[in-house]
């Protein structure tokens, strides 16, 4: 079964779950986590995605975020991307440290944003990486912490996560640490991180409902009922639309962009389409493929119409040349 299309789009809350691959570890030691989360914190200023909840695990990562105005991709390709070069080279390793595709769940903020910090904050007491909550208090790779102000920085939405708990600081505080305590006999909650899917709130569709008769709109890519999954896919389809009705816009930008890059390249238009591997020519499918993914947001799929080669030829393009920006920088 061909997997959907990610639901991405500014100013929505997403749960996002990112693993190793083949389930192996991501964090050796504390550099790899400081480095990870000096990332994770830089990037979420610059591209104004506001992170609520995080947690580093041995195999894998949660984040509670909002996405900033260009969305999530962005912000997770650069974090991802700039990690593993970084990961890679410390510990002499080649090829990809995190499972193909991460895992982003647009959640239901008014029904479960506090449930979801909760859940992701006591994810090392559930593994028994912590021993007890008091542990957890000053356990440095958690959000948990920075929210009761035993670890300190500055990107980190402390503020609004505990405006969800109360109008002062300091009763904020006190019922926040309730809640996460009383949070620690709830165990694992599947839902959550999209293991089952959450159907509408009338029972409709469970089978201890009695009421099978009637179909539930649920969607594994969505935290929230019926009701808000089809909020969710009528605002992000209506996104889509708007931008489609630019895509006379876009089409001449890409033109534009080919024209320029094989003129510079003295390179034919012809050579590029037809996957000529020439050296010039690759160097200058390179620079298209980066230009229009990362300037106009042009998929995969339509980049490698434009260049000649396949999405997933592409998406190594890409990635060679994200790596070597990285490397460049350090």
């Amino acid at each position: 079964m061909p997997r959907q299309a990610r639901l991405d789009a500014p100013g929505i809350v997403q749960h996002v779950i990112i693993k190793g691959i083949e389930s192996r570890q991501i964090f050796d030691d504390d550099r790899d986590r400081r480095d990870f989360i000096t990332r994770m914190g830089n990037l979420s200023l610059e591209v104004e995605t506001r992170v609520y909840a995080w947690v580093l695990m041995g195999n894998h990562v949660h984040i509670l975020l909002r996405t900033g105005p260009k969305g999530l991709a962005k912000y997770m390709r650069r974090l991802l991307t700039g990690y593993a070069v970084t990961y890679n080279r410390r510990h002499s390793r080649r090829g990809y440290l995190f499972q193909d595709r991460y895992k982003s769940i647009v959640c239901d903020e008014d029904k479960y944003f506090t449930e979801l910090v909760c859940y992701i904050h006591l994810n090392p007491l559930r593994a028994k990486v912590v021993k007890d909550i008091l542990e957890l208090n000053q356990y440095p790779w958690c959000g948990h912490s920075v929210l009761l102000g035993f670890v300190r920085n500055s990107w980190q939405e402390t503020n609004y996560v505990l405006s969800w708990f109360g109008k002062r600081r300091g009763s904020a505080l006190r019922a926040y640490r309730q809640y996460i305590e009383d949070g620690i006999s709830q165990g694992r909650r599947p839902e959550l991180v999209g293991g089952v899917q959450v159907q509408s709130e009338k029972g409709r569709g469970r089978p201890d409902s009695g009421f099978m008769d009637e179909p539930v709109v649920t969607d594994r890519r969505v935290l929230g009922d019926e009701g808000f999954v089809l909020k969710v896919k009528r605002e992000l389809f209506g996104h889509e639309r708007e931008r489609r009705l630019n895509f006379r816009e876009i089409q001449e930008r890409i033109q534009s962009i080919v024209e320029a890059r094989c003129k510079e390249g003295r390179v034919q238009a012809q050579e590029l389409q037809r996957g000529n591997r020439r050296q010039q020519v690759a160097e200058a499918r390179a620079e298209i493929a980066w230009q229009l993914v990362n300037e106009l947001g042009v998929p995969l799929s339509e980049v490698a119409h434009h260049v000649g080669v396949s999405a997933s030829a592409v998406s190594k393009i890409l990635r060679r040349r994200s790596f070597r920006l990285v490397e460049n920088s350090s």
